[in-house]
């Protein structure tokens, strides 16, 4: 599974890791969560997202 970062503020969605507090268990990818979800640092949605070029 990709990871996903935020154009903003610069975070990283990790899918092993997912985003607890925001109410994703790890183990999901990015493309399961849902539309409403928003970066847990500065709240844009997942349309701010790029895949993470490794």
């Amino acid at each position: 599974m990709k990871k996903y970062i935020c154009t903003a503020c610069s975070w990283i969605y990790d899918p092993e890791v997912g985003d607890p507090e925001g109410g994703i268990l790890p183990g999901t990818a990015f493309e399961d969560i849902p539309e409403d979800w928003v970066c847990p640092i500065c709240g844009l949605g997942k349309d701010a997202f790029e895949p993470v070029t490794e």
